[in-house]
């Protein structure tokens, strides 16, 4: 289990994020009013301006003051580790025993 930074010392589970997205555009504003609606909206920006909208597998929508760039290099950050220990438990056993 991994878990991502979002700001302010709250974390998400890396497992359960589907996208980070801007909040520029009219589509984000009307999926943070329809998750506000249905009781879906959490509100970690601790009163500074949302950057960010973090969406998850369960529905859940997460305000974020951390820009969507941040989020996204620390998620790629966060996934490269396991690729990394994939790699090598995919050595052939063999060489272990030569080093």
């Amino acid at each position: 289990m991994q878990l991502l930074n979002i700001g302010y010392g709250n974390t998400v589970m890396v497992e359960r994020v589907i996208a980070v997205i801007n909040t520029g555009s009219s589509p984000a504003r009307k999926l943070k009013e329809l998750a506000k609606s249905g009781q879906r909206l959490i509100d970690v920006t601790e009163g500074r301006r949302t950057r960010s909208i973090i969406i998850t597998d369960s529905n859940h929508v997460i305000l974020s003051s951390v820009q969507p760039d941040t989020l996204a290099q620390r998620l790629a950050a966060l996934q490269v580790a396991p690729h990394l220990t994939e790699a090598r438990d995919m050595r052939n056993p063999e060489e272990d025993k030569t080093r």
